[in-house]
């Protein structure tokens, strides 16, 4: 039984501890893929992604770009302590994506000028950002704050800077990213940062929730193809592991 303090993902990375053992792999052996986990264990490949990153920051297993995901060589000597306190970057996006895209909703009816003027400026920054090459996301933060801040609501401004603060505590977030080397995917969520503004110009509260929902789709999805050990020419969408995120 799941204990009430144990996120899902790691009840996920203990089935799979306990999948390696029951094949007999050794060290340098490869685990089976993503997909045959998924179908295995009967659940998502969010959750899978979760628990291999899970057990790759613990040391236990290495992913190979590509490849797969292989049995630690010295997995015995290098396991690290175990992650108790983290939170799976694919948990902590979908739990954006209900948050946000109601507090999107919210700001279009609550936004003022000076906000508007301040989201359109903190996009100028992102823009000029992602042309310098700056590996930063401190635009993108801002941008996500100012629109809670728009709400005028205390409780929601901290629910969202919550959670971006456990993204940048996330040493599996860290983790995630130290795979991924293509960077053109910003300039897409620079593009669904406008799509929300505009929103907001309109002051368009359903037209904002869907504009944040998309956008934070768009991340999650991007960060499952480019973060893929297995084959990269696997059709994801054939095994999807999203579940439908209404917003509230």
């Amino acid at each position: 039984m799941t204990d009430a303090h144990q996120r899902r993902y790691q009840d996920v990375a203990a089935e799979l501890r306990e999948l390696i053992r029951a094949e007999g792999l050794q060290p340098g052996d490869r685990i089976l893929t993503e997909r045959q986990i998924a179908l295995r264990l009967g659940v998502g490949r969010s959750l899978v992604r979760d628990a291999i990153i899970m057990l790759e920051v613990e040391g236990l297993v290495q992913v190979r770009q590509g490849s797969g995901v292989y049995l630690q060589e010295d997995a015995s000597a290098n396991v690290s302590e175990p992650v108790e306190d983290d939170i799976g970057p694919f948990e902590l996006l979908e739990a954006r994506m209900v948050l946000e895209s109601a507090v999107a909703g919210l700001a279009a009816a609550t936004v003022t000028k000076s906000d508007i003027i301040a989201m359109r400026d903190t996009l100028e920054d992102e823009r000029h950002s992602i042309t310098e090459g700056r590996d930063d996301y401190q635009s993108d933060q801002r941008f996500h704050l100012l629109i809670a801040e728009a709400t005028q609501n205390g409780v929601l401004v901290k629910l969202v800077s919550d959670l971006w603060d456990l993204r940048n505590r996330s040493r599996m977030w860290a983790q995630l990213h130290s795979r991924i080397f293509d960077d053109t995917y910003r300039n897409r969520w620079l593009d669904d940062h406008q799509a929300i503004l505009d929103a907001f110009r309109a002051r368009d509260g359903q037209r904002a929730r869907k504009a944040m929902r998309d956008h934070l789709e768009h991340v999650r999805d991007t960060l499952m193809q480019l973060s893929d050990s297995d084959d990269p020419d696997f059709d994801g969408h054939l095994f999807s592991n999203a579940r439908s995120v209404q917003a509230f």
